[in-house]
């Protein structure tokens, strides 16, 4: 079985707030499928985050919607071409009023990470190419 693209489902407080974050991280949004209550932000040609406002979030699920401020609902991570491209995107969702996590060097890999506006995980990953764990 494979899959060929990726939708990640997000709640947001203030979705033209939440746009502008990504985009100051350098994102688009495909306005086909946007609009008031969800903007579907192109991370990558077959990646994708729906921001959704928090009541139209709520019509696809039972469940409470977790503060993601105060309890983990998710990492998502992004893999990298290098370690300053790491860098860089954390440096960009820093300036736009994202949290920056702490580095993490394990030589053959580097990451950094931030917390958007809503609270939610992202890490940004550079793997050495050819490396491994055990190297």
């Amino acid at each position: 079985m494979t899959h060929d693209m990726i939708f990640v489902n997000l709640p947001v407080k203030d979705l033209p707030r939440s746009r502008a974050f990504f985009e100051a991280l350098g994102y688009h949004f495909n306005p086909e499928f946007s609009n008031s209550e969800g903007a579907c932000c192109v991370i990558s040609e077959h990646i994708y985050a729906m921001l959704l406002t928090e009541p139209f979030f709520k019509t696809f699920t039972k469940k409470q919607i977790a503060d993601a401020n105060t309890s983990i609902e998710t990492l998502i991570s992004l893999s990298c071409t290098s370690r300053e491209q790491v860098d860089e995107i954390v440096a960009k969702a820093v300036a736009a009023g994202g949290v920056a996590d702490a580095k993490q060097d394990y030589g053959f890999m580097y990451s950094h990470g931030f917390h958007d506006l809503d609270g939610h995980g992202w890490g940004l990953v550079y793997m050495v190419p050819g490396a491994t764990p055990n190297a």
